[in-house]
């Protein structure tokens, strides 16, 4: 059965750890109601927890874009995944802003740990013309996590009480470790199970010309890479889009509250049908990708094409948000954005190994997913000053901001507003600042 076929099965675990990494940092969220209230919370003291764990998980980046790249792919799961299920279970025990604050920063730091893992594996295990459609496959898993958070949440709140849920979905995350350290027992190269078809399949995939000694042998350092414009190139646009993703993540459940009065039963209704835009699109996002480049697409053509798509895609949709007079009609709209971010991100994730080696693609993976959070930090926290119309009214005389209309009631459409002016930065990042989407060389060859 794993004949053939074992590297989908490695990145099918990555997408399942991605489900499940969903489903504890959604909690939160689709719980909050029952937390608020006993708790007296409120939206600001969950955007500080949110905050706080962004800028963990912004932290975290980079530490596991390292901690990959130093024990390799299996130990570095491992310790991602034990840790950030112990704290998603912790959150049963919170009872303040300050220890949920805690919690969430742990999660935050091992959860990170996620992504540059999954570039990693995606980088050990797929040639490049299957690397995009990887990516599509594991960025499906958050997708698919956020599809069955709120109505898997919403039920278990029908037989249990908040703590006890946090506690059963942490358990979860321990279990995936099993298939994980029973499948993934070393990379391609020496893997007892592979087939050698698919090991030549895989590793003379990812040689791009005769060049590619040379290129294994590119081990940059930290102020080399960042010394690179295309380093950059991969770095801001990941630091653009990411904060559309985060908004919609974070403020999806509060958004439905505070514009149509929703209960976690309610949330649980309507919370996943955006996630559904997003799973097609990153499905479509990686398909597509691999079909240009089956025919014939050049690298640098096909990612530019597919991450601009994405961002056109999005930019009428977040306008749009201004007409979602209904919750169906608002999440499907948010559906559409979703779809369009998700055909993007899976070819600016991918950036990080067409441009460098395998021993370094780890490293800029966290470079970009630290600004990329740092970035959605800032937009999380600034959520409720910009949707609640005395606290804007506020910010925007503060900052001198006069030309602005002042808002006469609250509204999520500043918020919306930024989103699409990052989709933009994103797409224009990527041409601007990689003439050419190719494996680097040092500046001296």
């Amino acid at each position: 059965m794993l004949k053939g076929n074992l590297r989908f099965w490695v990145v099918g675990l990555v997408a399942l750890a991605t489900i499940i990494n969903y489903i504890d940092r959604g909690a939160l969220g689709v719980l909050w109601p029952d937390i608020k209230a006993e708790f007296g919370f409120t939206n600001q003291d969950y955007a500080n927890i949110g905050t706080v764990f962004v800028l963990a998980y912004a932290f975290g980046q980079g530490l596991f874009g390292k901690i990959f790249d130093w024990l390799g792919t299996r130990i570095g799961f491992v310790l991602s995944i034990s840790v950030w299920s112990i704290a998603t279970a912790l959150h049963a025990f919170a009872a303040g802003v300050g220890s949920f604050a805690l919690f969430r920063g742990i999660l935050g730091i091992a959860e990170a740990g996620n992504w540059p893992g999954a570039a990693k594996a995606n980088a050990e295990w797929f040639p490049i013309n299957e690397r995009a459609l990887a990516q599509g496959i594991f960025n499906s898993g958050a997708a698919i996590g956020g599809i069955v958070s709120p109505p898997l949440l919403a039920l278990l709140a029908v037989f249990m009480g908040w703590k006890a849920i946090f506690i059963v979905i942490g358990l979860i995350g321990l279990l995936w470790l099993v298939p994980w350290l029973i499948i993934y027992k070393s990379k391609p190269e020496t893997h007892p199970w592979l087939s050698e078809d698919e090991r030549n399949y895989i590793l003379s995939g990812q040689r791009t010309d005769t060049t590619e000694i040379e290129q294994d042998e590119y081990i940059p350092t930290t102020g080399e890479m960042l010394g690179r414009k295309e380093t950059w190139g991969a770095i801001l646009p990941a630091m653009f889009i990411d904060p559309i993703w985060w908004l919609f993540v974070f403020w999806i459940p509060i958004y439905l509250i505070d514009t149509f009065g929703f209960d976690v039963a309610e949330i649980g209704l309507y919370g996943w049908v955006p996630y559904v835009g997003a799973m097609f699109g990153a499905w479509f996002g990686g398909l597509l990708a691999q079909n240009r480049l089956n025919s014939g697409w050049s690298v640098n053509k096909t990612r530019k094409m597919v991450i601009t798509l994405g961002g056109l895609i999005m930019l009428p949709a977040l306008f749009s948000m201004s007409v979602a007079s209904t919750p169906t009609l608002a999440v499907l709209i948010m559906a559409v954005i979703l779809f369009g971010f998700q055909t993007s991100i899976g070819n600016v994730q991918t950036l990080p190994s067409d441009l460098y080696s395998k021993k370094a693609v780890g490293s800029l993976a966290g470079y970009a997913g630290t600004a990329a959070k740092l970035a959605a930090a800032g937009l999380v926290w600034l959520v409720p000053r910009l949707t609640e119309a005395e606290k804007y009214n506020e910010m925007i005389q503060d900052l001198g901001l006069t030309f602005l209309s002042p808002m006469a009631e609250n509204s999520y459409m500043p918020a919306f507003a930024i989103g699409a002016a990052l989709a933009v930065l994103a797409v224009a990042s990527v041409w601007l600042l990689i003439p050419d989407i190719k494996p680097l060389k040092p500046k001296t060859a």
